[in-house]
């Protein structure tokens, strides 16, 4: 499948919408199910089924993001935007 100019420009837009909203925001606080869902796949943290015998409430995680991560998401979406007006139709 060739990407049509209309898919790379929707893509590169994406990307730089991310990157803006990963520079814009300082931190990411997950809900429970997934901090849990995270604690289990990274095998960090108390089992879920020991937090249930016990009762005490999931923590809830909060993830910092580097600064360069959304430097590299609207670089990147900026240059697959400008790759795509210059495609033809």
């Amino acid at each position: 499948m060739v990407p049509k100019r209309s898919h790379l420009l929707l893509a590169g837009l994406l990307l730089f919408l991310i990157g803006v909203q990963f520079r814009m925001v300082e931190s990411f606080t997950l809900s429970e199910k997934s901090s849990r869902l995270l604690a289990a796949q990274l095998g960090a943290g108390q089992a879920p089924s020991q937090q249930a015998l016990w009762g005490t409430p999931p923590a809830r995680r909060t993830i910092q993001p580097p600064a360069w991560i959304g430097l590299a998401l609207m670089s990147v979406g900026s240059v697959i935007t400008l790759k795509s007006l210059s495609l033809k139709d």
